[in-house]
């Protein structure tokens, strides 16, 4: 191995991190309103984009007639956003150290992620994502012994009104409350890791989990806020996401920075 290749090299110590309070919360959530506002065609446009992924799965599973999809798309869709926020985070760490902003920079850096350790964090992404799916297929086997209506408004009515959608929504919630904790704990803290350092994708999620044990109810608090705004702007046709993102995504990477003791800045 070269020298060259040895200085990329994915790095296995895992950082120091810091506890996080409220405030470090809603400093973080000013902060990214403020990277939005000096930077808006770049938090546009990546917003855009996630909205218009999101319109598009939801047209493909209306097209496919699986309206249950539909639900589990709709609260699982704000759990991969950190992955998609690469090129905000990109965004918010030149703001923070006083470099220019250009399309090429930026674009670059979210495309050269796909040769780094992010690429890896995909992988754990949607391999919780594809147990999130599957359990769900297992429940509504189990409780709902794949009779389900052909719509979404029938689909909706016959969990919400009968004795099995009933146990069906409640053991759907329980099993997916985990699961999203797992994953929120996981990416919310590695991802933009990843992006500013060398780290392997291992040591990202530790110091991840670390993050979130050492400072559960801000850092779970924090969760709670970013996957409501998510649902609530993806109500008016996923438009809303089209702002909400791009503020959170920003807000996630200066929530990173208060965390993580970033030695290899120094």
């Amino acid at each position: 191995m070269s020298e060259n290749e040895r200085s990329h090299a994915p790095k296995s110590s895992v950082p120091d991190v810091r506890p996080i309070g409220w405030h470090d919360v809603a400093a973080s959530l000013r902060a990214g309103i403020g990277d939005f506002l000096k930077a808006p065609k770049y938090g546009l446009l990546f917003g855009a984009v996630y909205a218009l992924g999101g319109l598009a799965i939801l047209a493909l599973l209306t097209w496919l007639n699986m309206p249950w999809m539909i639900l589990l798309i709709g609260i699982g869709f704000p759990l991969v956003g950190p992955f998609v926020a690469a090129g905000l985070y990109e965004v918010s760490r030149k703001l923070a150290a006083g470099q220019g902003l250009t399309w090429r920079g930026v674009l670059f850096t979210v495309f050269s992620q796909r040769e780094r350790q992010l690429g890896w964090m995909a992988f754990v992404v949607l391999f919780i994502f594809w147990i999130w799916v599957y359990q769900v297929r297992i429940l509504i086997a189990v409780f709902l012994r794949n009779d389900t209506p052909s719509t979404l408004a029938g689909f909706a009515e016959t969990v919400l009104t009968t004795p099995s959608g009933l146990m069906f929504f409640g053991a759907g919630t329980i099993v997916g409350a985990v699961l999203a904790m797992v994953l929120f704990s996981a990416t919310v803290i590695a991802m933009p890791m990843l992006l500013d350092s060398e780290k392997d994708f291992v040591s990202a999620i530790i110091a991840s989990f670390q993050t979130v044990f050492r400072s559960p109810v801000p850092m779970l608090g924090w969760g709670v806020i970013v996957t409501l705004s998510a649902i609530l702007a993806m109500l008016p046709a996923f438009l809303g996401l089209i702002v909400v993102f791009p503020i959170l995504g920003h807000a996630t990477w200066h929530l990173y920075t208060r965390a993580v003791v970033r030695d290899w800045h120094v």
